[in-house]
């Protein structure tokens, strides 16, 4: 499996921004998907945003809830998944886990807290 270290997570008031970043321990190039998930306390584990590869396309789809205030990106030289997280939100506040698949098999990040306060 590949293990993914993640970061970035913290404390910020309402109408702030974040960067998640997870990083792979293997290269990332041929990992199909590549997600974002998040679990808020009491609720179950929600998917935030994925990057799928169609042939030579790459397809990036996020939740209605955050659609145009997070940026799912990748860095193929760093082996880095990022999550840019804008105009953050109360209800944006959970723990992230970063998801990859790779040859078959899917691989989870430890996750980290993000809080947003009102």
């Amino acid at each position: 499996q590949v293990q993914l270290v993640v970061s970035g997570g913290g404390f910020v008031q309402a109408g702030g921004s974040l960067t998640l970043s997870c990083v792979a321990s293997e290269k990332i190039v041929s990992m199909n998907p590549m997600r974002w998930y998040r679990q808020a306390p009491g609720k179950q584990r929600e998917l935030v945003a994925s990057l799928t590869r169609r042939g030579p396309t790459l397809f990036v789809d996020y939740v209605a809830a955050v659609r145009g205030r997070f940026t799912m990106s990748v860095d193929y030289a760093n082996n880095t998944i990022s999550l840019e997280m804008n105009n953050l939100k109360p209800e944006d506040t959970a723990v992230y886990f970063c998801n990859v698949v790779a040859r078959g098999l899917e691989s989870w990040g430890q996750g980290t807290q993000v809080t947003v306060a009102s």
